[in-house]
């Protein structure tokens, strides 16, 4: 059998943050690294830890933006490296003012980038997993048992069937 090409995705990048010129400035920046927005969703309260809290300060916000031009999959190992120095020049102090997750949704599934291990992720090199989030099917995307609980909960279900319109949209103009 022959190997192929995959397919070219849609990414994303979830934002979490407090502050709005922190947000404005993070959206400056992925635009620069990685092209128009082609999606943004409204501001999600994200209230299912309290771990970003020490650092980044409350009440915590969430934001998803998806790209204009579709991706190799193999790049997410560089992209998630891009976004940590991101964050790095918007932290003073050593603090972050966000956090990027930048992820990719293809036909059948949404992977988030990670620079922590764990059983279900998939290592892509340069310290960075590829983790499998959630899966596409019958209409809907289902969450996975390892799935981040406010993945799991459905909160993002709405932005995420509005990426992939964005991502089936992109194909068809390819």
């Amino acid at each position: 059998m022959k190997p192929e090409i995959a397919m070219p995705v849609i990414l994303f990048s979830g934002i979490l943050y407090v502050r709005r010129d922190a947000l404005e400035n993070s959206l400056d920046l992925l635009r620069g690294a990685f092209g128009p927005v082609n999606y943004e969703s409204g501001e999600i309260p994200f209230t299912v830890t309290d771990y970003y809290i020490p650092e980044m300060g409350s009440p915590i916000l969430r934001k998803f933006v998806a790209f204009d031009r579709l991706v190799d999959p193999s790049r997410l190992a560089d992209i998630k490296l891009k976004t940590i120095e991101m964050e790095n020049t918007l932290a003073p102090e050593e603090k972050r003012t966000v956090n990027l997750d930048p992820g990719y949704m293809d036909y059948n599934k949404v992977v988030l980038a990670s620079a922590k291990y764990n059983g279900q992720k998939i290592y892509l090199g340069r310290g960075i997993y590829a983790d499998p989030t959630l899966c596409y099917e019958k209409g809907k995307f289902l969450p996975y048992a390892w799935s981040f609980p406010d993945f799991k909960l459905g909160i993002y279900d709405d932005v995420f069937l509005k990426i992939r319109e964005q991502y089936m949209a992109a194909l068809k103009r390819k």
